[in-house]
Formats: structure tokens, C-alpha cells, sequence
């Protein structure tokens, strides 16, 4: 109800005072008397008005949980791509920490191997699988990454002359792994540290520092000290009877081969990275190494093994082990491309290390040998000291 009142005065004394009452301010819109005063409009409709609960739980008022779940992805997402951006480019640690990381998953390759092997696969056939899934691998990057595969302006002899040494120094080392003891042939593999520094120095004029050299020695003798405890601790009588008496008989040739496989390697990291720091792809070198070793690998498996079907928990580890094999490879390329060879290859001997950490830690094996616990300490001060001293001046 709304009242209004209104005076009206005339010539003589007498005032007149009316009064006017509506029932409704839309009745004076249909023809009652209109109603001067100015209508007031409330500030908040009954719409608008909030409500409030007293009763209402104040953790409603909260950010749903899958808000909470998203922000909390997001967040390890991009701690993810950071720590990925400073492991590949974004750090002047970048080189060495690919290396280790390609020392790493060669080891858990190693581990792999050894705990869930149930099948005898021939080690040509073995090689044929890896050099297979690295290939399929190292193209899909390409492809994805918008890489040409082939183009004229590849650095096209440096990759061809990576995937030939790559792959006989593949070959040559299969054939020493079957012929000799196991540790012997890693020691021989180990060599290529040394012979990609000499090689990185003739190719590549690169200028090898004391602390290089030194941290070389160290680490290879380490590796001996480790390796020579681990043949007399393991080899059989039998088997060492009927090795000692193929090698009296073949050990000028199966050095020579060993020696011929580091070399090449050690020839072969020097192309990797002259390779790498032309066409600005490591994983270019992944592929070109690919295309040569799978047939070539495959053809000595048909060749001089005789073939075995996998069965399916032998192919999946397989093919797993392809899988970390094309991670390492990568890594390994990259590592190479943004660090010198003599600096970098060094750090390949945490492989041993780690190898023989995790033989202590699973009881296979136990601290009975000076020479054992020498070794190790040799390999991991000689690493620490190349992480922590890091890549040269000029070389950033």
C-alpha cells in the first residue's frame, strides 16, 4: 500500500489538506489517479539476494577434488618438462648427465637380463631384435619430430661411415661374447673409452686435459681390479679348462678381434658427434645405425645360429629391452654432442660400478677382495670428479 498527501492552498485562510490511498501501483497505470512520488526500486532483486545457510558445511565452499587432481598433475607435469628441458638442453651439465643416464639404463638393461631371462636366446638373434626396435623407434621420432629421413643436406658421410664401423663393431663384439668369458669380453668392450679419446684427438682435435687422461686411467684400471675378481671367483673348472685351451689355440685372434671392435666404436663415437653437431639430430645417428645393423644382425643370425622362436615372455622382455636399448643409444648420441669424447666416455664406466653395487646388494657377491673394493672406489671417485669438475670453458 502506498500513501501520498498533498496541500493546496487558495486566496483566503482556509486550507485543504487531501489524502490519497492505492491498493496497488499498477491500478494507477489503468486509469486511477497518478501518483507523483518517484517509485523505489530495492537494490537486489529476490533473484539476486543470496542465501544463506547457516547450517551449510563452510567445505562445500572448497575446490571440487578433481579441481584439486588436475592442479596437482599440471603441477608434476611441468616439473616433468622442466627437468626433461634441463637434462637434454638446458643446463651446461647437459652432456655428462646424458651419458650417465645412458650408463644407467644399460645397466637396468643388465639387471633385466639377468633376473627375468627363462629362455636361451642366441645373442645374434638377440642384437637382430634390438637393432630392429631401435630402427622402428629412431624412425617414429623422426617422423613425429618432423625430421626428413632422408634429405640432401644430411651430413650424409658421417652417418654412413657411424652405421658401418657401428655395426662391425657390433659383430666383432658378439663374436668375442661367444668365444670368450664374459668379463673378458667386457673388458675388452670397455677399451673404447680409451680408443675414442686417441681418436677424438686425431679426428676431432680435441684437447685432452690431465684430469681427462687421469680419470681415464683410473676408471679402466678400476674395472680390471673388479672384473678379474669376478672371472676367478665365477668360472667353472670344466669351463675354464676348455676355455684356456680354445684361447692357447685362437688368442692372438680373439684379442685382435676384441681390439678390433673397440677401435671402431671408439671411431664410431667420433662420427656420432660430428654427425650430431651437423645436422643438429642426435637420434639421425640412432636411425643411420639402425638401417645397417638390423639386416646385418639378422643375416648372421640365419647364418651362423641356428633360429629359435621366442616364446611370449621372452619376445615382451625382448622387446623391452629394445625399448631402454633405443633410450640409451639416444642419450648416448646426445650426450656426445654436447660434450667432448674424452670428458664424456668416462662417465660410461658407472655402468660398472652400478653393476657391481647391485651384485653386493642382492648377496651374489660380497666384499671379499681388496682388489674388488679398490676397483669400485677407483670407477666411482674417477666419475664423481668428472661430474663434479664438469665441461670445460670453451667448450660451452
Amino acid at each position: 500500500m502506498i500513501m501520498s498527501a498533498s496541500a493546496f492552498t487558495t486566496d483566503g485562510a482556509d486550507h485543504t489538506v487531501e489524502l490519497v490511498v492505492l491498493e496497488n501501483p499498477e491500478s494507477a497505470t489503468d486509469g486511477g489517479l497518478a501518483v507523483p512520488s518517484k517509485e523505489i526500486i530495492p537494490l537486489l532483486s529476490q533473484a539476486e539476494r543470496p542465501k544463506i545457510n547457516i547450517f551449510k558445511d563452510f567445505r562445500s565452499r572448497e575446490k571440487p577434488l578433481e579441481q584439486v587432481i588436475k592442479n596437482i598433475t599440471e603441477a608434476e607435469i611441468s616439473l616433468l618438462s622442466q627437468l626433461s628441458f634441463w637434462v637434454w638442453k638446458g643446463s651446461r651439465y647437459s652432456g655428462l648427465v646424458c651419458m650417465a643416464l645412458s650408463s644407467i639404463i644399460y645397466f637396468v638393461m643388465e639387471v633385466l637380463s639377468d633376473k627375468f631371462n627363462a629362455q636361451s636366446i642366441p645373442l645374434f638373434e638377440t642384437a637382430f631384435t634390438r637393432c630392429t626396435v631401435t630402427l622402428i623407434l629412431s624412425c617414429l621420432w623422426l617422423r613425429i619430430s618432423g625430421q626428413p629421413l632422408f634429405e640432401a643436406t644430411h651430413p650424409w658421410s658421417p652417418l654412413v661411415l657411424r652405421a658401418l664401423l657401428g655395426s662391425l663393431s657390433l659383430l666383432s663384439f658378439v663374436y668375442c661374447i661367444q668365444r670368450i668369458p664374459f668379463s673378458q669380453a667386457l673388458v675388452l668392450g670397455f677399451t673404447t673409452p680409451i680408443f675414442a679419446s686417441i681418436m677424438a684427438k686425431i679426428i676431432l682435435h680435441e684437447k685432452l686435459k690431465i684430469a681427462d687422461i687421469v680419470g681415464l686411467i683410473c676408471s679402466f684400471f678400476g674395472m680390471l681390479f673388479i672384473f678379474k675378481m669376478l672371472y676367478t671367483r665365477r668360472l667353472l673348472k670344466a669351463e675354464e679348462a676348455s676355455i684356456i685351451s680354445f684361447m692357447r689355440n685362437h688368442h692372438i685372434y680373439i684379442a685382435l678381434i676384441g681390439l678390433f671392435s673397440s677401435i671402431t666404436s671408439g671411431i664410431s663415437y667420433c662420427l656420432i658427434k660430428a654427425a650430431a653437431k651437423a645436422s643438429d639430430q642426435p637420434v639421425l645417428t640412432v636411425f643411420s645405425f639402425g638401417i645397417l645393423a638390423s639386416p646385418a644382425t639378422g643375416i648372421c643370425s640365419f647364418a651362423f645360429e641356428e633360429f629359435v622362436l621366442p616364446s611370449r615372455y621372452s619376445l615382451s622382455l625382448m622387446l623391452i629391452l629394445g625399448t631402454l636399448s633405443f633410450l640409451a643409444e639416444v642419450f648416448l648420441a646426445r650426450g656426445l654432442q654436447l660434450e667432448k669424447v674424452g670428458k664424456a666416455v668416462n662417465v660410461q664406466f658407472t655402468e660398472v660400478a652400478l653393476s657391481q653395487l647391485w651384485g653386493i646388494c642382492t648377496s651374489r657377491m660380497g666384499w671379499t677382495s681388496f682388489g674388488q673394493l679398490a676397483g669400485c672406489l677407483l670407477v666411482l671417485i674417477s666419475v664423481t670428479c668428472t661430474m663434479y669438475i664438469g665441461p670445460d670453458k670453451d667448450n660451452e
